[in-house]
């Protein structure tokens, strides 16, 4: 007779248990479900980036001189360089200047090291394409001015993570 009260107070013991567990595994999805949501929609919401953000490479052909720190400074060796001598004037000329964006790895030395500051990293990194050469850009594509978000009136712009805790 013993063994039998013993059964079942085991399975009752068993049973409190089992309704504990899933009680809190049901708190905690409770819990979860008054939290914003994670994910964005891409196209159409974008994140507001934070001011040390490392995005596309602005580049200001006026400014640049030509002295190919940024070649030196780069750690795939990236940027390409044309250049050519003025003798009369005794300066360089820049004819040409590529970077391909399939290559880099957005590090930012050459921001850093630009004696001109003709570089500058910009608040863009949607640069998908459907055609890897269209990455491989020259110093018209890298000249054209970046698009803010926040101007952009067809995105709904969202705060960072980190900027919502600041606020």
């Amino acid at each position: 007779m013993f063994p039998m009260v013993t059964g079942f107070m085991n399975y009752g013991h068993q049973t409190v248990l089992a309704v504990r567990y899933i009680g809190q595994g049901f708190m905690i999805t409770l819990s979860h479900a008054n939290r914003l949501p994670v994910t964005i929609q891409y196209p159409y919401e974008k994140l507001i980036t934070l001011e040390c953000f490392r995005g596309r490479i602005h580049f200001e052909f006026d400014k640049c001189i030509a002295c190919e720190v940024c070649v030196r400074v780069c750690p795939i060796d990236l940027p390409i360089v044309d250049w050519k001598f003025e003798t009369d004037i005794r300066k360089k000329r820049l004819l040409n200047y590529n970077i391909d964006f399939r290559i880099c790895i957005f590090c930012g030395n050459w921001v850093e090291y630009c004696p001109t500051n003709c570089l500058s990293m910009t608040e863009e990194y949607g640069l998908s394409t459907y055609d890897r050469h269209e990455l491989n850009c020259n110093q018209i594509a890298l000249g054209r001015l970046p698009m803010s978000v926040i101007d952009d009136y067809t995105i709904r712009t969202i705060l960072n993570s980190i900027q919502r805790k600041t606020q």
